[in-house]
Order: structure tokens, then sequence, then C-alpha cells
């Protein structure tokens, strides 16, 4: 129950202090795909002078949701964008709490269902597509940059991507990082534990020549200028190359509560030591799990998940003995705003 306060008390605290802050903007639309059948969900939160009365996206029983004003007027001036890429079986609204924040601190921020590996919809034949989603963000960056009159200007030059869990590794991917399907393949033999190793045969997106040929090319887009990793997976079937030679500068955040699935040393403080020493960083975060990078839980939602479907009560979960939540989720905005801050990206690149 302590814990359960806490995240009740921060929320309170943090929607407070945003309403002295200009406001934030939202909007929802499909991004139509007529060649491979893919339709986007996306939403927007972006800046705002709109003096309309806000209400709660994405609030339920058993997520804490955000404040904004629906379809509200963008601020003027230019505007940095991030993109968020959610985990497997995720959505967009798992890290509601980065958005609103970011957006409050001047970010266009996106983020998007990814086909098949997203809550509500889990075709096959979609998520076996794996190479799909930094297309999918590729498309999310072209709405957003070219509708301003909707969203705001985007700055030149500032594009991130933030990713968690699976969307921890499409974020690398569109950021310049190659995936090696025999790779992978064969270092899942040797840790067959690894949730990524269990996703990955569930996916089967290696299962033709096409397809381990997709898997395997390059999916950067130049406008990205910037990478950020919340507790990713299936990294160790990035190439050591791709990962020396990355372009834009990355922050690896990891969860520091032990895993067996997904621990941090084989994971995200891997990725890390194959990352350039001079333009990436690491920052463990002892009491968080993997699950303290999605929404906060509302009291009596552990319970509901279990009953719900047994096991799912985890989602609620952080470190034993640890912080609320709220405050978890209050540093990883503070380490994410100040990479980017200190981040702008090559200017050149983004022509």
């Amino acid at each position: 129950m302590k814990i359960a306060f806490g995240a009740l008390l921060l929320a309170w605290l943090t929607t407070t202090a945003f309403a002295d802050e200009n406001p934030v903007g939202f909007q929802s639309s499909t991004l139509a795909d007529l060649h491979n059948d893919r339709a986007l969900e996306m939403v927007v939160w972006y800046p705002s002078t709109t003096t309309a009365a806000t209400q709660l996206i994405a609030d339920n029983a058993v997520f804490v949701g955000a404040s904004a004003v629906r379809n509200a007027p963008p601020a003027a001036g230019e505007h940095p964008l991030v993109v968020l890429s959610h985990g497997y079986r995720g959505n967009w609204s798992n890290q509601i709490w980065l958005a609103s924040a970011l957006a409050h601190k001047g970010y266009i921020v996106a983020a998007i269902n990814h086909p098949g590996t997203t809550t509500h919809d889990r075709s096959p034949q979609a998520a076996a597509q794996l190479w799909q989603r930094p297309v999918d963000l590729r498309r999310a960056i072209d709405s957003v940059t070219t509708q301003p009159e909707k969203f705001g200007l985007v700055a030149n030059g500032r594009i991130a991507v933030v990713g968690h869990s699976l969307g921890g590794l499409t974020a690398l991917e569109i950021a310049g990082a190659r995936f090696d399907p025999d790779l992978f393949a064969h270092d899942c033999k040797a840790h067959p534990q690894l949730s990524g190793c269990t996703v990955y045969g569930q996916i089967n997106p290696a299962s033709t020549s096409e397809s381990k040929a997709a898997l395997a090319a390059d999916w950067r887009d130049k406008r990205v200028t910037a990478v950020v990793t919340l507790d990713l997976g299936l990294s160790r079937g990035l190439t050591n190359e791709s990962l020396a030679a990355l372009p834009v500068p990355a922050l690896v955040i990891a969860a520091g509560v032990p895993s067996r699935d997904l621990p941090a040393e084989l994971e995200s403080a891997n990725l890390a030591k194959r990352l350039p020493a001079a333009s990436s960083h690491y920052v463990e975060i002892s009491d968080a799990s993997h699950f303290s990078f999605m929404s906060m839980c509302k009291p009596g939602a552990q319970v509901m998940l279990e009953v719900d479907v047994p096991g799912d009560g985890i989602i609620c979960r952080d470190g034993d003995n640890g912080r609320a939540r709220g405050l978890i989720q209050q540093q990883i905005t503070s380490l994410i705003a100040e990479f980017l801050a200190q981040s702008p990206g090559d200017k050149k690149d983004s022509l």
C-alpha cells in the first residue's frame, strides 16, 4: 500500500506541477499503407498554447493515464521530435508517462502500435515481419515532419527514437545497427532462457531466405540523431561491427532487479560494451524491473491482472522494497531529457 500511495502521490504532484506549464495537445490517427496492408495506429503529444480543458488519455482500471487537450493547436516555433517504440505485445500507451513528460518539456512525441506485436493485433503474419518495425518508425517520422500545422514544426537535426524491450532493438536498427539472424540463432543455443530467444521463436521471422535477408538489411534512417533503449531485448543478435560504428549517440538504460530471462549483464550491459565509448552512456537502475518502464498501475491492479491472466500481475511489480514506480520514472525521464539536450545530432545527416 505504501508503494501504491507513493505512486498516486507522485502522479498528483506531477499533474499539479504540469498545470502551471504550457498545456499539451494530443492527436490520434491511422496511417494507411496501400502496399503492405500494414496500417499504423499513431498518437502524437505536442506542446500547445490552448486554454481548453484537459482530459485523461489512456486512463483505465489498471493503468494511470495522462492529461492532454485533444486536437489542440500546436505551439509556435521548432520542437525536437521523439518517436517511441513499444515492446512485444505492448502498445503506444505503455510509455505514456514519458510521452507526456517530454511534451511538457517542449518535445513533440509520436508513438505507434507495431502490427503483429501489439496488444490488440497479434497477427502471426505481421509479427513475422520483424524488419517492418523500423519501417513503422520511419512512417511515423514522415507523418509528423510533413504536418507542422497539426503537431508543430520539427527542429532540423533533432529526431530521437526511444524503445522499450523489443522496441529497443527497433530503435537501434533505425539508428544504424544491423541484426544477424544466424548470430542470434547461435547465441540462443548458449542462452535459451533469454526472453528474446523465446519471443524470436514464437515470431519465427527468419523462416525463409527472403525474410532472413530482410532481417539483416540496413534499416537506418539518417534523420534519426539519437537513440535511447529501455531494458531492451534481442540485442545479442546485433553485430559488433554495426554497434561499434553506430553513427548517433546512444543512452542505454537497464533494469537492475535480477532477472533470469532478461538479465542486464547479458542484454543492456553487454550492448553498452559494444557501443562507441565516446558517444554512448549506460545506466543501470537497481530498483527497476523490466516493467518499471511501463505505465503506473493503480491500487488493486496487480490482483486484477492476475485474476484475468495468471502471471500477468508481474506487470505491476518493481523491485522489492524499492521506490514507487513513479519515482523511478521520474529518474528515467530526467536521464533521457538530459541526454537528448546534449545530443542535438548532426544536422548534415538530416538533409
